[in-house]
């Protein structure tokens, strides 16, 4: 059997970036109480590890309010600007560790809403990210996330003009898609194609890997957002894809049969993961 694995598996830039960050803070702070605010990234095994150092989470802006904290990780997803106003008045130490490309889209809904715009938030509105990102944009915003939302969306005000930007790991050609549907109406609009590059060429390779393979296994957290695009990304070239957390969650039975598997990993799942299900693949088969 052949085994591919992608180029693009694993953590991304922003997220080795904060992981690191926080271990960083681990050395820094010894004796100090450490949290992040919410999970650093959106993997469980990374979450145990740092918890084996010391270093909590905490849920939700009521917990940073009652928090005994002294240090406190932005995670890497961002958060919206009151976060930080209360983290000042409380008089903790803020490390940010948001990613930069996450950044970027803070300052730019800031200084279009400052401007006047009406801004657009192609995303999945649960999703952290994008509530940070809302959370820099004023009152004037509306999150789309499906055709029907992009169709039912109208401006209060005709002439006021629109910002639209993208969730970083959001599929591209569904941004596509929506942006086409907001634009027919024909509103003064500004698009921002804000999808982070590194998501770009993750989700290109996975489809082209997936088209050319008997079975394809997608790794990542259940609750990575980025990871569950590529499994319906490689599910549509490939029937055979499945979907695993760690080597414990794969059925070796299920690859049996085939003579080719291509494996990818969402930017939140750890190398030592990755690795674990590459080698049990290529030592069963």
């Amino acid at each position: 059997m052949s085994v591919e694995l992608a180029k693009t598996a694993g953590f991304c830039f922003g997220v080795k970036r904060a992981v690191d960050t926080v271990y960083q803070q681990i050395e820094q702070y010894r004796g100090e109480k450490i949290f992040t605010y919410g999970p650093i990234i959106h993997n469980e095994e990374v979450i145990k590890d740092l918890r084996s150092h010391g270093v909590e989470v905490l849920n939700d802006e009521e917990e940073l309010k009652t928090a005994d904290a002294d240090v406190v990780v932005i995670r890497s997803h961002g958060v919206a600007k009151y976060i930080y106003d209360i983290l000042e008045e409380r008089g903790i130490t803020c490390v940010d560790a948001t990613c930069p490309f996450v950044k970027k889209i803070h300052k730019i809904v800031a200084e279009k809403s400052a401007e006047g715009s009406y801004i657009v938030i192609v995303g999945n509105g649960e999703h952290p990210e994008v509530q940070g990102i809302r959370g820099w944009a004023g009152e004037q915003v509306t999150v789309v996330q499906t055709p029907e939302d992009a169709e039912r969306f109208e401006l209060p005000d005709k002439d006021q003009k629109v910002c639209i930007v993208a969730q970083t790991t959001f599929n591209y050609n569904k941004f596509k898609e929506l942006v086409e549907i907001i634009s027919k109406k024909r509103y003064d609009i500004v698009v921002l194609n804000t999808i982070c590059n590194a998501t770009k060429e993750r989700q290109t390779e996975a489809r082209q890997i997936a088209a050319r393979v008997d079975a394809m296994v997608v790794i990542g957290d259940k609750r990575s957002s980025n990871t569950q695009k590529l499994f319906e990304i490689c599910k549509e070239e490939c029937l055979n894809t499945y979907y695993i957390q760690t080597l414990d969650d794969l059925d070796i039975n299920q690859l049996r049969s085939v003579e080719s598997v291509g494996i990818t990993a969402g930017a939140s799942t750890p190398n030592k993961i990755i690795e674990e299900v590459q080698n049990n693949v290529r030592i069963n088969f």
